[in-house]
């Protein structure tokens, strides 16, 4: 069974940086493609980045695109999440997820859906907050 633990989280000034990290364990991780999503105090947790298992397609929301950047190592088993530009609105608690299949790339209504449905693993989530 996959382990996530993020990390890289916490308190920055709008205009700020941080890097989230996300070390995988327990399976393959160069096999799977993984993301990035976020949930705010009273709202969904919403997509934020995906990538595919070979790392050639990359997905973003609006709302990020252009600030973020989304990457993997598979030499050290850890996604990663550049964030620039950090505006209050970034403020949530950010989750690595990991789907259960491998060797499939999947665009961002099929991650929407798996998240609806249940089938991607999450981890443990790492805050981050910006101050305007």
């Amino acid at each position: 069974q996959v382990q996530l633990v993020e990390s890289g989280g916490g308190l920055v000034q709008a205009g700020g940086s941080l890097r989230l990290s996300c070390a995988n364990s327990g399976r393959t991780f160069s096999s799977y493609a993984m993301g990035w999503f976020r949930q705010a105090p009273g709202k969904e947790r919403e997509f934020v980045a995906v990538i595919s298992w070979r790392g050639g397609r990359l997905y973003y929301a609006d709302s990020v695109k252009g600030r973020f950047t989304i990457s993997r190592d598979n030499t050290k088993n850890t996604g990663y999440l550049q964030m620039n530009s950090l505006k209050p609105e970034d403020t949530a608690v950010y989750f690595c997820a990991a789907p259960r299949s491998p060797y499939i790339d999947y665009d961002v209504r099929s991650w929407n859906n798996m998240r609806d449905l249940g089938s991607v693993d999450w981890g443990q989530g790492t805050q981050v907050t910006v101050s305007s």
